[in-house]
């Protein structure tokens, strides 16, 4: 072979191109997928479906039950919970999404210097232990304590803990793939660092990376709505399944759907994202659901 074919020889199409097809008719990620889009097309088309301004408040309607007038009734101050629960989901979602692309990107980019610089990998790796060490919860309320509740510092209380665990994935990763014959070929016959890394090392990273995005979405949710019930999050005055829980815990023995219907909106959410996870591994990555089968 020439020293040009054997620079440009790439690998294979990577698993996750070949397999992610197959993995849309996974049982495990239609599911998931089914109802994430649902609660992601109410979110967007939160003012066509029958909403009112989620911050009116009406205080003779307070604590009224479930209803026509009020489907799933309203709350202290005589908010319609379910345009709360509606808009609420607006901010849930985009915090998921904001925190998976912020770490998977961020992280990336750390996990393949440390993984394919040896020189940068111990120095690196302490740094993300050190992160990994702070409690995001703690980190939120510090953060809110010195700059103020607000999207963006909740979105980075949660993107920074994140980080290290995406940067260790990627970096296990790349440490394999770098010592295949195909890499060295490509260092061999002088292929640039850029090049190498963009066409040998990251695909490889594809698959766990769509994976691991899919449970860092569902536990930043959940992340979220724990910090604004403990009033470390979202304002107030911005409707979050987290803050409408947290505001509905104090009347929460005479008037339950305050917090049923948020609740119930985060778990079904988390959970389809999760079991959409579990679906996506299995088939973009059968090795890790091998290796955990045998652990169980």
């Amino acid at each position: 072979m020439s020293a040009t074919g054997a620079s440009d020889a790439a690998l294979p199409p990577p698993p996750a191109r070949r397999r992610l097809p197959r993995a849309l008719t996974n049982p495990s990620v239609i599911v998931g997928l089914v109802v994430l889009g649902i609660v992601l097309v109410a979110a967007l088309a939160a003012p066509l479906l029958w909403t009112v301004d989620p911050t009116f408040l009406r205080p003779r309607f307070r604590l009224r039950p479930p209803s026509d007038v009020a489907w799933l009734g309203t709350d202290q101050f005589g908010r319609d919970v379910y345009s709360r629960v509606i808009y609420g989901a607006q901010i849930s979602l985009f915090v998921g999404f904001a925190v998976a692309t912020i770490a998977v990107i961020i992280g990336t980019l750390i996990g393949v210097v440390a993984g394919y610089f040896r020189m940068l990998d111990m120095i690196v790796m302490r740094v993300m232990d050190g992160i990994m060490a702070i409690p995001a919860i703690l980190l939120a309320i510090a953060m809110v304590t010195l700059s103020g509740a607000g999207i963006v510092t909740v979105i980075v209380a949660i993107v920074i803990p994140e980080i290290p665990r995406v940067a260790r994935l990627v970096r296990s990763v790349v440490l394999t793939v770098r010592e295949e014959p195909y890499v060295e070929a490509a260092i061999g016959v002088g292929t640039p660092l850029p090049k190498v890394l963009w066409r040998h090392v990251l695909p490889n990273t594809i698959a766990p990376l769509i994976v691991q995005a899919t449970y860092i979405c569902g536990a930043a949710i959940l992340t979220e709505a724990i910090l604004s019930f403990l009033g470390a999050g979202i304002p107030t005055e911005t409707p979050s399944w987290g803050n409408i829980m947290a505001e509905g815990r104090q009347s929460f023995q005479i008037a339950p759907w305050v917090i049923l219907f948020p609740g119930l909106c985060v778990a079904a959410t988390v959970l389809a994202i999760n079991i959409m996870g579990d679906g996506l591994r299995d088939t973009l990555d059968p090795r890790l659901a091998r290796r955990l089968g045998n652990v169980g």
